[in-house]
């Protein structure tokens, strides 16, 4: 019984030093002194979540018992959002409308694609031009008729006779009476008229043509200049442009400078009418070229000589390019475009190294 009730007293004297020992130890945790870890190394899951989202800075222990620890300071590692700017609305109104932005979201930092516009449809209406020959100069079929007797009479080209006529300023459609036709046609054949360089350009314009073509308009003399263009041995077309002059396409004055170059040079060679031709001129502008309407043609070969390396002065291109210009106003054409620039339609472009463009 003694030795019962002396257990009993130990045990409770045990049992009240270890809660005195917990009390201390949770007082000096309250002030700030640090507590030595367990043995086996392990740490709390609150100890690992503050040493990866913050860093925390212990205020030594002051002396006064009753001040409270201050709290510890900690640095976040997110960053904070910027301020949303407020979205101004109205143009140059004085009031200015805020709207509340909504929460950043996350932006990536692959780059945009590119927005591709898409370019208005162009509206092209080929240009259809009338005949270059009004019919107040057309000539009359009697005044055409007397020509042809005259020159058949004296032996000569009813084109030479014409020819110096239109150099001397006769126009209309009826340049000249019987006698002065037949006046022109004499001195013609006993070789007393002074043939220039107008002259014979204007001769060979006649022959180009025909006759006919002067009396009726040229655009209904087209079909007939198609099928001597395709007929005629000094003519050198591609397939293309053999199958456009067939088809129609080819404005009336570009066959006639085809015809002009061959009866001048003998012989001509067509690189470019229509089919195989770029669209634009200028891709950027997007000017169309006047190849797609018919009136233009490039010459890459006269009488059997290049374009390519005979752009000198007093060559073959600058004669060629004299010739165009002698043609007839109403047949003048609008663009005449080589490496050589004579003045009037005649100018350079650096591209032009291996033919001559002829544009209306």
């Amino acid at each position: 019984m003694a030795r019962s009730i002396v257990l009993v007293f130990a045990a409770t004297l045990v049992f009240a030093l270890g809660a005195a020992l917990g009390g201390a130890l949770g007082a000096s945790a309250d002030d700030g002194t640090p507590v030595a870890a367990d043995s086996s190394g392990a740490a709390t899951d609150a100890t690992a979540t503050d040493e990866t989202t913050s860093v925390a800075t212990t205020e030594p222990a002051t002396a006064d018992a009753t001040t409270t620890a201050p709290t510890p300071t900690t640095v976040e590692t997110t960053p904070t959002p910027p301020p949303t700017a407020p979205v101004i609305t109205g143009g140059g109104s004085a009031h200015h409308h805020h709207q509340t932005a909504s929460p950043p979201q996350e932006t990536s930092t692959a780059p945009r694609a590119k927005r591709h516009h898409k370019r208005a449809p162009i509206t092209w209406v080929p240009r259809v031009l009338p005949d270059p020959i009004p019919k107040a100069h057309r000539l009359s079929p009697r005044f055409a008729a007397n020509l042809r007797e005259v020159a058949w009479a004296h032996d000569i080209f009813w084109g030479r006779v014409l020819a110096v006529l239109r150099a001397h300023g006769h126009d209309g459609r009826v340049p000249a009476g019987p006698a002065k036709l037949d006046a022109v046609a004499r001195r013609l054949a006993k070789d007393k008229v002074r043939l220039d360089a107008q002259i014979y350009s204007l001769a060979h314009y006649d022959r180009a043509v025909g006759l006919r073509a002067l009396v009726t308009g040229l655009e209904k003399a087209k079909p007939r200049l198609e099928r001597r263009i395709l007929r005629d041995p000094r003519i050198d077309l591609t397939w293309a442009g053999a199958a456009d002059v067939a088809s129609g396409r080819v404005d009336v004055r570009v066959l006639v400078v085809i015809r002009y170059l061959a009866v001048s040079f003998r012989q001509v060679t067509v690189s470019s009418l229509i089919t195989g031709h770029p669209v634009f001129v200028r891709r950027k502008a997007r000017v169309v070229s006047a190849h797609m309407d018919g009136l233009a043609v490039d010459i890459s070969r006269l009488n059997g000589i290049s374009i390519f390396g005979n752009q000198q002065v007093g060559g073959i291109t600058e004669r060629a390019i004299a010739a165009l210009l002698r043609l007839p106003q109403e047949l003048q054409p609008k663009q005449i475009i080589s490496l050589l620039g004579l003045g009037g339609p005649s100018f350079p472009q650096h591209d032009h190294y291996d033919h001559i463009h002829v544009g209306f």
